[in-house]
């Protein structure tokens, strides 16, 4: 995308318009003097009227009066376009540099996941990506065995992994595991959740082949809904977690095959 890798051009446009504005504003306080001069004088020259009878300097001064304040409006409109058009500019260079923090922060979280064979280590990187680029609290990670069961899920909260008594049986999590595509709560479904209802599904895939799914179930509180950013980490995570974890299992293994059961939630 060639707005990330260019926010000089637009701060040299923002600076153009800086100056349109100023000079526009310097214009504008003349006008006003123009104005409240000639407003002066028509009223002398009424005054004179009344002595003396009509003046063809009068009208003329009338006349010329009116087009400075056309002008005047003119100059007010364009300097709110300019404004507006400067705002703009503001609002669309900051999410320019909150994309690409984004991208730095992905591509170092993704990094680290494949730089390490430590499972509880990706598990922690995972949380990590979660928590500070999605806002999701608490998460399970389901994996299936080599008989293409659930291994009981682990829970991550805080640092804190622990086995718990899931329900791997939830409609969502077979969905998603039947079908690879991920399901996420719009901000209606989220405002009817409860604090430990599922919010989300993520599937866990290697060659389209689904080895397991992440389940978030709390938020942070400030986290009203998911985003389109939110959907892409998901994407990201769904295939780079999932090959990090085959990668460190068959590791510990030290074989072509393995049991998530034996090489995932055992120590060696």
């Amino acid at each position: 995308m060639t707005e990330n890798n260019d926010p000089g051009g637009l701060s040299s446009r923002a600076e153009e318009f800086l100056q349109v504005f100023k000079k526009g504003a310097e214009f504008t306080q003349g006008l006003l003097k123009e104005n409240e001069r000639l407003r002066y004088r028509v009223l002398e020259l009424e005054q004179q009227l009344r002595a003396e009878g009509p003046s063809a300097e009068l009208q003329l001064l009338k006349e010329k009066l009116c087009r400075v304040e056309t002008e005047k409006q003119e100059i007010l409109d364009r300097i709110g376009s300019v404004e507006q058009e400067s705002l703009d500019f503001a609002n669309r260079y900051a999410e320019i540099e909150a994309e690409n923090n984004l991208l730095a922060n992905l591509y170092i979280t993704t990094y680290q996941l494949h730089s390490t064979f430590d499972v509880i280590e990706i598990i922690r990187i995972i949380e990590e990506i979660l928590l500070n680029l999605v806002g999701a609290e608490q998460f399970a990670l389901m994996l299936r065995d080599d008989d293409g069961q659930m291994v009981q899920p682990l829970l991550s909260e805080s640092g804190d992994f622990r086995i718990v008594n899931a329900d791997v049986n939830d409609q969502r999590i077979i969905s998603v595991l039947s079908r690879g595509q991920h399901w996420i709560a719009n901000a209606d479904e989220l405002s009817r959740l409860g604090e430990g209802d599922i919010k989300a599904v993520i599937p866990l895939q290697v060659d389209n082949e689904v080895i397991g799914a992440l389940v978030i179930y709390r938020l942070l509180a400030q986290k009203k809904c998911f985003t389109d950013i939110d959907e892409e980490i998901f994407n990201l995570l769904g295939g780079h977690a999932a090959m990090a974890i085959c990668t460190a299992v068959l590791h510990r293994e030290g074989v072509g095959t393995f049991s998530f059961t034996q090489g995932f939630l055992t120590q060696p």
